[in-house]
């Protein structure tokens, strides 16, 4: 075996000779993992099975210049699955779908699917994350535009299929809020108790843009609830879905503008303040910063965990409105507040982990980055899905919740203006957030009370 092994590794070390040193660090990498896999292969049978002695070499080999190993595919589950302890939660997912079956109590089969789904969510993140190293910035950025909030969207599309045009909107603006005063207001809180000695920086510039996306986003909404609240409207009825839908459209146009500009004309915008301390940190992060998995890994994994969000969010988005009963909450409650807790519970570690080692950009980017996305693309996408699905789903939210919104976007405006975070300008954002939740915990939506008598009419 001690030759064999050698063979491999003088193989592997000409073969990549001529793609430079950064593919012989990986190669001599990969020979390190085979070798340290290879007592691993001895203790389980099965494996020994499958790659007996005699071919294992050249099965490797060929498999290896495929990019396909099955190594590298166990290798992959590792990092994906076995990786974070956080993955513990996934076994709530399938223990949901027996409760479901077995005793049909809705508020368990929530409580249970909302635990599965959270590490769905992240592992869904990180193989984005991994796709984005072979892509480059551009496909990289459209992806993370697409797959960043895809738990949401996933659960507003199986809740629009089922007419629950308030269960959508209502999540979607929970995302919205919680991104800016809970996980924002988290990072800056816990980024002050760590840097004590002085105020934390981010970017002035990207702040500003996002900013102003926000209040573009909350334009499009506030228009077609005013036109309901003070009925002004053409023809009734049809005019705010009419106008909805048009402005859907040009939000999604901006968005795709703002993508354009973030990743190609204004790239420079993008990077990091403080470039002196930075540049040896990014040094450091380029070493760090390699892909985990190979490309085909990464689609594979996307797949799946898409897949399995879906079926969750199936049962979840069924038992949302026995769970409200059974929980006696109102259902703007467990819209607004204890859904987006499924897709941000893995931001909001990232956020707050990033703000502790003080690289605010990234957690500016990840809380107000990804309230960006939800305002000016999640919602728009919904509508336009519910426009081909052929369900008038609008961007009427009523005015209990555009209210709501408005003074979040303005205050946190306010709070991001000087370019400078410390622990009280976080507790403000969480105490607000606080406020906003109560607010929901009293709130009857009398949108939904109408849906419900159209259901049972």
């Amino acid at each position: 075996m001690d030759t064999t092994s050698n063979n491999t590794e003088l193989t592997h070390s000409h073969s990549h000779v001529e793609m430079g040193s950064l593919m012989q660090e990986r190669a001599v990498l990969e020979v390190e993992d085979e070798a340290m896999e290879s007592p691993a292969r001895k203790k389980h049978p099965f494996k020994n099975r499958s790659l007996s002695q005699g071919g294992l070499d050249d099965i490797n080999e060929s498999l290896y210049l495929k990019g396909n190993n099955m190594g590298g595919f166990v290798e992959s589950i590792k990092v994906v699955i076995f990786s974070t302890k956080l993955n513990i939660l996934m076994i709530f997912g399938p223990i949901a779908i027996v409760v479901d079956k077995t005793s049909g109590n809705h508020s368990w089969v929530f409580l249970l699917n909302l635990l599965g789904i959270i590490p769905l969510a992240e592992r869904l993140g990180f193989a984005t994350e991994q796709l984005a190293f072979y892509t480059g910035p551009t496909i990289g950025g459209l992806l993370n535009a697409t797959f960043g909030n895809a738990t949401e969207l996933i659960i507003s599309i199986y809740a629009l299929r089922n007419g629950m045009i308030r269960v959508v909107q209502q999540s979607l603006l929970g995302s919205i809020l919680s991104n800016m005063l809970l996980v924002l207001g988290c990072a800056f809180f816990c980024g002050g108790l760590v840097v004590t000695k002085r105020e934390q920086v981010f970017s002035k510039a990207v702040a500003s843009v996002n900013s102003g996306l926000l209040l573009m986003a909350v334009m499009g909404l506030l228009f077609p609830a005013v036109l309901h609240a003070t009925h002004t409207e053409l023809h009734f009825g049809k005019s705010e879905l009419a106008l909805s839908r048009f402005s859907s459209c040009v939000m999604l146009v901006a968005y795709a503008a703002y993508l354009y500009f973030q990743l190609r004309s204004q790239r420079n915008l993008y990077d990091p303040l403080d470039q002196g301390e930075c540049l040896s940190e990014r040094v450091d992060s380029d070493d760090e910063e390699a892909p985990e998995i190979t490309k085909w890994e990464s689609i594979i994994w996307l797949s799946i965990l898409t897949a399995w969000i879906s079926i969750l969010s199936e049962y979840l988005v069924d038992a949302i409105e026995g769970a409200s009963i059974e929980m006696k909450m109102p259902m703007s409650f467990i819209s607004v507040i204890l859904l987006p807790i499924v897709g941000n519970a893995a931001e909001h570690a990232g956020a707050i982990m990033f703000a502790m080692r003080d690289k605010l950009d990234i957690s500016l980017g990840v809380a107000i980055g990804s309230s960006t996305q939800i305002a000016m693309f999640g919602v728009p996408f919904c509508v336009v899905v519910g426009w081909i699905m052929g369900q008038p789903m609008d961007l009427n939210f009523q005015l209990f919740e555009t209210a709501t919104l408005i003074i979040t976007v303005l205050v946190v405006a306010f709070m991001l203006q000087e370019g400078t975070s410390n622990y009280f300008k976080g507790l403000m954002l969480m105490l607000c957030y606080v406020i906003v939740a109560a607010s929901f915990f009293v709130h009857v939506d009398p949108a939904s009370l109408q849906d419900k008598h159209h259901k049972h009419g």
